[in-house]
């Protein structure tokens, strides 16, 4: 199956207390490569989230941007240093005993002294369980966006890489009559060219036409036109498949370029070589579209 590398995908889910929102951007790359930006309360599920994602993403990098926002109403807390009203207490009793102060310490009293009285807003924390549920939730709604987007771009590509391919076929039955003209003119060239030469009457015509036909033979080019229509019949056998194919086809794209080029080296006659370069152009379009294969 082709799937692209390339996608986009986004979800929200917004509960009474959380609006988490995921984002995920993915491009072309050797292996799967994936990078987060995640705030600090939510730091602790990059594993996790890790994880999900090599479930549903076999290669290319992604990038992980998740926000996550707490709807939770602060609570006012207010906290009196009892420590230091003692130590205030204390200290009024002795001046107390000198007669120089008369009278309790008041509450109004207290709240008048520095530092005694800290008034702070707390905002209670959001269940870590409930947490990591909407997180992954979300992401797994990201994933499965991102997988739509990767599948259709994929459809695209398979269209293309079929029709390239099919054309690459028909390619090698025309090289195939190009190269067998070739090697007939070839053979009918040096037939006449050994008889122009030929000075010896003695020698055998027949030893002659053996070393003519050898020589011929080397341009013989059937065996790499058997392993090229082979390799195109497993390409169609891999994409029909369930599985990720981006490196068995990069792979099988540099299998049939080694044909094609041995198929140069070797095929007689200017149609041949004119239609080997064209094979050639096809398969470096073909390896271009199959580096955003998964």
């Amino acid at each position: 199956m082709i799937i692209s590398m390339t996608g986009f995908g986004a979800a929200t889910r917004e509960t009474d207390d959380l609006a988490v929102t995921v984002t995920l951007r993915s491009v072309n790359h050797r292996h799967l490569d994936v990078s987060f930006r995640l705030p600090q309360s939510v730091q602790h599920l990059e594993p996790a989230c890790r994880t999900a994602i090599q479930q549903r993403v076999a290669r290319g990098r992604v990038d992980v941007a998740l926000t996550v926002q707490e709807r939770v109403e602060p609570v006012t807390v207010v906290e009196i240093d009892e420590a230091m009203i003692r130590a205030v207490g204390a200290a009024l009793e002795k001046v107390r005993a000198t007669g120089l102060v008369d009278g309790p310490l008041h509450p109004g009293d207290v709240l008048r002294l520095p530092q005694v009285l800290k008034v702070r807003e707390e905002r209670p924390e959001v269940d870590a369980a409930r947490l990591s549920e909407v997180v992954l939730g979300t992401l797994g709604d990201a994933l499965e966006a991102l997988d739509t987007m990767r599948r259709t771009e994929g459809g695209f590509l398979a269209t293309e890489l079929e029709e390239r391919r099919r054309g690459l076929l028909a390619l090698v039955d025309q090289v195939e009559v190009a190269s067998q003209d070739g090697a007939s003119g070839l053979q009918q060239r040096l037939l006449q060219r050994v008889g122009e030469l030929r000075i010896e009457p003695q020698v055998d015509d027949t030893l002659i036409a053996q070393e003519v036909v050898k020589f011929v033979a080397r341009s013989e080019i059937r065996e790499e036109l058997v392993r090229l229509r082979a390799h195109l019949a497993h390409w169609l056998d891999l994409v029909q498949g369930g599985e990720p194919v981006g490196r068995k086809l990069d792979f099988l794209l540099q299998e049939m370029n080694r044909e094609v080029n041995t198929i140069g080296s070797k095929a007689e006659g200017a149609a041949a070589s004119a239609l080997v370069v064209t094979a050639k152009a096809e398969l470096e379009k073909m390896r271009e579209q199959v580096q955003n294969v998964e």
